[in-house]
């Protein structure tokens, strides 16, 4: 296991940052767009690629599912990848709609096998699932992207270098609340973009994190 603790993790980061407001996005299907354009990407890109299919389509889902494959792909082409994430927004936008969109049914449904259904869908790793887990589907789950791989890794002085690595030895903790979880990890991307090149400041955390 890691010895990073968690609520010193979220403690700490909360009282240097301030709440991180993340994920950014006015709804939920906004917020499945952005997990799926962000992927390989800045969000510069999916922020353009958003805008063109919030003018298109007012991010109605009926609408963004009568798009030509075409269509989509030129909307989305500043995100990048924009034929391989076309055909997941329309697998998974395909998906929900199958479920007809209810969130806390989708959860009663699958249970504890939710993220290995995320997991059988188009386009969707395991980041994007376990991001899913906390936004959409307000679930606690920790999301071991690039950020937290490279934080955790100073701190632990180990290589996670695969995501599955560091995902597999996080547990979070049973009083962490979804809110909590999604704050979290949009503290430890803010904490990184500003600070994993800063010597004092990683020496710091790595001081005051620790189980």
């Amino acid at each position: 296991m890691t010895s990073v603790s968690i609520e010193k993790l979220y403690t700490y980061l909360l009282q240097e940052m301030g709440p991180s407001g993340w994920w950014p996005g006015d709804s939920k299907l906004e917020i499945i767009l952005g997990a799926i354009l962000v992927q390989n990407t800045n969000w510069s890109n999916v922020d353009k690629a958003l805008t063109q299919l919030q003018l298109a389509t007012g991010f109605d889902p009926q609408r963004i599912l009568r798009l030509e494959s075409s269509q989509l792909e030129q909307l989305i082409y500043s995100a990048g990848f924009y034929k391989n994430k076309a055909l997941a927004i329309q697998a998974v936008l395909n998906w929900f709609q199958e479920h007809q969109w209810k969130y806390s049914h989708i959860v009663e449904k699958y249970g504890s096998d939710l993220r290995i259904e995320l997991l059988k869908l188009r386009g969707i790793g395991q980041e994007t699932a376990d991001v899913f887990l906390v936004y959409i589907f307000d679930q606690v789950a920790f999301i071991s992207d690039a950020y937290a791989r490279k934080l955790f890794s100073y701190i632990d002085q180990k290589d996670y270098k695969s995501y599955q690595q560091l995902h597999a030895v996080v547990q979070m903790p049973e009083s962490f609340t979804y809110l909590q979880a999604q704050d979290l990890h949009g503290l430890i991307d803010e904490f990184g973009k500003n600070y994993l090149k800063d010597p004092v400041r990683m020496e710091r955390i790595a001081g005051e994190v620790k189980k």
